[in-house]
């Protein structure tokens, strides 16, 4: 998709995705937990948690805790933790639970086994030996046509924020999906059945079926299906996926799992990173709406977050999607991002506007930004949107805010009143 040269974030997000995937060696897991928990619960924050189950330790190492900032052109820029004012503690190294290792051969014939009958081809896998996490990926055709099928596993920290975010539905204001449905099991385990799509800015296309499971010990297994023999650049095979819900549950909550599960490294114990200092209540979303101009009325909100929130508006025109991006010293990217066409107010903040289309698929969407940095590299972007999702047709002419109203918001000094 394009890469819009004033957001940083979505730079960041495509190439770090694309550098995750060539590390795998062929397996590409779910990209929803990236869109999903990316947008509403602070991008980087979800690159860390995918950047475990995507490349193992060696790329993590090399791109950093915090993620090398990616701009146009491919240049890392410095790295930022999406918690401004959180500090990044040292951990040490991951332990492995088990001395037994899997094979990526053992790991192929135990998915082939727990599948229904029928025909496999193009076995991929990577056993627990590997420095990079493990998974096996087949094609599978039971008849009704192939089907890609592939299972990871993974380690997450036990009752962390990752666990956490690892089972919660993504929200239907930037991922388009059909069901999704978390279920806490007898044992306090959690899964996740989510049913969306390959490409899910979309309702169309390709789809992915998806069981995400975590134990109460951390244990991660990662179910994803296809209705085509490859998860992109191949023709849809087939109406469905093949698995039910039932089946998806019953392929990652599968006992025959635990010998790879336990010789996969337990990740070290660290704190959850510590909220933002400079967003009044750790609220992005809350902040956002105390300062929105009389007579608009907020139809959803997003939960707190100290880095990222969003508001759906509708001032009787239509709905219309706010959000607002808060970061930490940005200062060795402010000349990237504040060029032509910027302003300097009196106390040194400086303030760049933005008009363009929108890029996430809704028809008509269009996508108001003002953008701000203060001398000492705190940054509030503020994005105004004529849809209530930016994956959905515009239902009004132009967004709920305007761009005055947009800069009013985001140069308030509520928003530094704890930085």
């Amino acid at each position: 998709m394009p890469v819009d040269d004033n957001d940083p974030n979505d730079a960041f997000e495509v190439r770090f995705t694309e550098a995750l995937h060539q590390a795998g060696s062929g397996f590409e897991p779910p990209r929803q937990d990236l869109a999903a928990r990316g947008e509403a619960r602070g991008r980087r924050r979800a690159f860390r948690r995918q950047a475990a189950v995507l490349g193992g330790v060696t790329t993590v190492a090399l791109i950093g805790v915090g993620g090398a900032l990616m701009l146009p052109g491919g240049q890392a820029v410095g790295s930022h933790s999406s918690s401004t004012g959180a500090s990044s503690p040292s951990v040490p190294p991951a332990t492995s639970a088990a001395t037994t290792s899997v094979s990526g051969d053992a790991l192929v014939h135990t998915l082939e086994k727990l599948l229904p009958k029928g025909e496999f081809s193009d076995e991929e896998a990577r056993g627990t030996g590997d420095p990079l996490p493990p998974f096996a990926k087949v094609v599978y055709d039971d008849g009704n046509g192939k089907a890609a099928v592939a299972v990871s596993f993974s380690r997450l920290r036990p009752g962390g924020q990752e666990a956490r975010q690892t089972t919660e539905c993504p929200d239907k204001v930037f991922i388009a999906f059909d069901t999704c449905r978390t279920t806490t099991l007898d044992d306090g385990s959690k899964l996740m059945i989510l049913k969306g799509y390959e490409y899910p800015n979309s309702r169309s296309g390709t789809k992915l079926w998806t069981a995400e499971y975590v134990s109460r010990t951390g244990q991660h297994v990662s179910v994803q299906e296809w209705n085509a023999a490859a998860e992109k650049d191949a023709p849809v095979t087939r109406a469905l996926p093949p698995l039910t819900a039932e089946q998806l549950s019953q392929l990652a909550t599968a006992r025959q799992w635990r010998t790879a599960l336990d010789a996969v490294l337990v990740p070290p114990a660290a704190a959850d990173p510590s909220p933002a200092r400079g967003v009044p209540g750790g609220s992005v979303s809350s902040t956002l709406v105390s300062l929105l101009p009389k007579g608009v009325r907020v139809v959803s909100k997003s939960s707190a977050d100290a880095g990222f929130g969003y508001a759906v508006l509708d001032d009787g025109k239509g709905a219309s999607l706010v959000q607002v991006n808060v970061q930490g010293d940005q200062s060795d990217v402010e000349n990237e991002l504040f060029g032509a066409g910027t302003k300097t107010l009196p106390n040194g903040m400086k303030v760049v506007t933005h008009q363009r289309p929108g890029e996430k698929g809704g028809e008509g969407v269009v996508w108001w930004t003002v953008d701000t940095i203060r001398p000492d590299g705190y940054r509030v972007v503020i994005s105004a949107f004529n849809s209530g999702a930016q994956n959905t047709a515009a239902t009004r002419s132009t967004p709920a805010l305007t761009m005055q109203q947009l800069e009013t918001i985001a140069t308030n000094a509520k928003w530094y009143a704890r930085h």
